[in-house]
């Protein structure tokens, strides 16, 4: 795996842009084309599901976006998950009024909330979650920044699930080749950035809190995904 034994950080364009400039509009629209090509909706929502001994009722999103991969999530497991309260982070206000009515519809409660990551777990009251989930976002992050998260997630939620890029020599070909779906130049090079910053092995385990006992489960997903899923012992699913 030349070049990609370890995981490379490095910032990531569309991260730099402001919401309405048409090159991160453009990459949004983009990201939501990788997720499908990812099959991300799917093996995020089986994970989900066979994560949890009963519904949630509070869901926290991180890292969320603009709510249309949620808004996947919820029309999946919303037949059995019902009343959910859900929070969606970001550094960003993104929620569309269509993912908002969307998830209206569905029966579930939608809250934005607009505030770093960091910020958000470690200082806000608000910390008594079911589930803390996770789409192509902790690779944005080192090692050292993904201890201290994990640290407060931990904390905050039972049930911990994340979907990630798959760091290997395949994702980074398609990566590559991401032009033959007309995506922009910031998706292009994001892309690329995002694989080398992804994860293999048991790169997120190693991570966890060790303090915190309970099942960790870590493995490729698919082609393209790295799946985590961290439970405390109560909570881990039979």
């Amino acid at each position: 795996m030349s070049g990609l034994a370890f995981r490379r950080v490095e910032p990531e364009i569309l991260d730099q842009l402001s919401e309405q400039d048409p090159r991160a509009v453009g990459s949004r629209r983009d990201l939501k084309w990788i997720n499908v090509i990812m099959t991300q909706a799917p093996i995020a929502a089986g994970l989900l599901r066979g994560s949890l001994v009963k519904p949630p009722k509070r869901i926290l999103e991180i890292g969320a976006g603009d709510g249309t991969f949620m808004v996947k999530l919820a029309r999946r497991l919303a037949p059995h998950w019902r009343d959910v309260d859900l929070v969606l982070l970001d550094r960003q206000h993104l929620l569309s009024d269509e993912s908002f009515a969307a998830f209206g519809a569905l029966g579930w409660t939608v809250r934005p909330v607009q505030a770093d990551v960091f910020d958000y777990v470690e200082r806000s009251a608000d910390r008594d979650f079911d589930l803390v989930t996770a789409n192509l976002f902790l690779h944005h992050f080192d090692d050292e920044e993904l201890g201290r998260l994990f640290a407060r997630v931990a904390e905050i939620a039972p049930v911990f699930v994340a979907t990630e890029p798959l760091r290997g020599k395949l994702p980074l070909v398609t990566a590559h080749m991401l032009w033959a779906i007309g995506a922009n130049d910031v998706t292009r090079h994001d892309a690329v950035a995002s694989v080398r910053a992804g994860f293999a092995g048991r790169e997120l385990s190693a991570l966890w809190p060790a303090g915190f006992r309970g099942r960790l489960q870590e493995g490729r997903r698919g082609l393209f995904t790295q799946a985590f899923v961290a439970r405390r012992s109560e909570a881990a699913a039979t």
